[in-house]
């Protein structure tokens, strides 16, 4: 899913809180890696490209993903299940059905993914040791299974917040 909210990590951080703004106020972040991606072009030939990824507790199961070229930037949102089941998968059977499907490459060592949007179409690849920190630090704060528990609190907190206000 594509959105229009950059994090902005700040360039040397691999964790970090940062913030940017919403629709409805200002998100966290409790987690952001810069990853240096390559965006793969029909030719075979690669152009750099950095990557914000992001993860809000607040959100559990969503990483934003912020993409940065010299002439063009765009945000996607991913799950996080899916980054995870994409480091599992193949190109014979990547993980994700929609707009962002992810697998490693036939060189285990890195990861793809394939973002497709009404703006155009990307791969991107990355080493995949950079997919496995920024999840192992994701984990760390909201182990996968336990974003329910996480998201009922905070309806909870939110219905609260309603009724007082």
């Amino acid at each position: 899913m594509l959105c229009l909210e950059p994090p902005q990590c700040a360039p040397s951080t691999r964790t970090a809180t940062t913030e940017w703004g919403a629709g409805m106020g200002k998100r966290t972040s409790d987690v952001c890696h810069v990853v240096t991606m390559q965006l793969v072009l029909a030719d075979g030939t690669a152009l750099p490209v950095t990557a914000e990824l992001s993860y809000a507790v607040n959100d559990p199961y969503t990483v934003r993903a912020f993409f940065s070229a010299p002439n063009s930037a765009s945000t996607w949102l991913i799950g996080r299940e899916l980054l995870s089941k994409g480091l599992l998968s193949t190109i014979s059977s990547p993980a994700g059905k929609g707009d962002v499907q992810v697998w490693r490459d036939e060189d285990p060592s890195y990861a793809l993914l394939s973002l497709n949007g009404v703006e155009g179409n990307a791969l991107l690849a990355t080493p995949a040791i950079a997919i496995e920190r920024f999840l192992a630090s994701t984990v760390a704060l909201i182990p996968f299974g336990d974003e329910g528990a996480r998201m009922d609190s905070e309806l909870t907190d939110l219905i609260a917040m309603l009724f007082t206000a």
